[in-house]
């Protein structure tokens, strides 16, 4: 089981999931995402740092992790998870507020985010690469690319 610090659902539903997200959900089960953000910043042999930017409406896409993380909620706002065990779940978050997981040997989770509010939500993910799972290999061009 993963030890984590749990963000308190506001809503917690378990009744089935749109055809789109299910769909989509199925997808990332047989090619699985390691983009755990919109946008890699920064990557060294130990950490890779992410960016989540999502104006009102807008939605990240089902993604895994596997690695120790942390996330921390620059802008506050409120979102809704649609999350592996199939729970759909909505949430509000303070500027600041941050949350730990860790993930065991094979362990995992797998969630989307969408922004329910009315001004953009903005969130920075520390992953940590000398966690129990090995770092997914990430598709071409998400790193960023070296100045000229």
């Amino acid at each position: 089981m993963a030890l984590t610090m749990h963000k308190a659902a506001e809503n917690e539903d378990k009744s089935a999931w749109p055809a789109e997200i299910a769909a989509e959900f199925a997808r990332e089960a047989n090619n699985p995402n390691p983009c755990v953000g919109s946008t890699l910043l920064s990557e060294t042999e130990r950490t890779r740092v992410w960016i989540i930017r999502l104006a009102p409406g807008e939605r990240v896409g089902f993604h895994r992790h596997v690695l120790d993380y942390f996330w921390t909620s620059v802008s506050g706002g409120r979102g809704r998870q649609h999350v592996h065990d199939g729970t759909t779940i909505e949430c509000s978050y303070q500027p600041g507020e941050t949350r730990h997981e860790t993930y065991g040997k094979g362990e995992f989770k797998v969630h989307d985010l969408e922004n329910l509010g009315d001004r953009e939500m903005v969130f920075m993910t520390v992953e940590f690469k000398d966690s129990a799972n090995q770092p997914m290999p990430l598709p071409a061009g998400v790193r960023p690319q070296a100045a000229a």
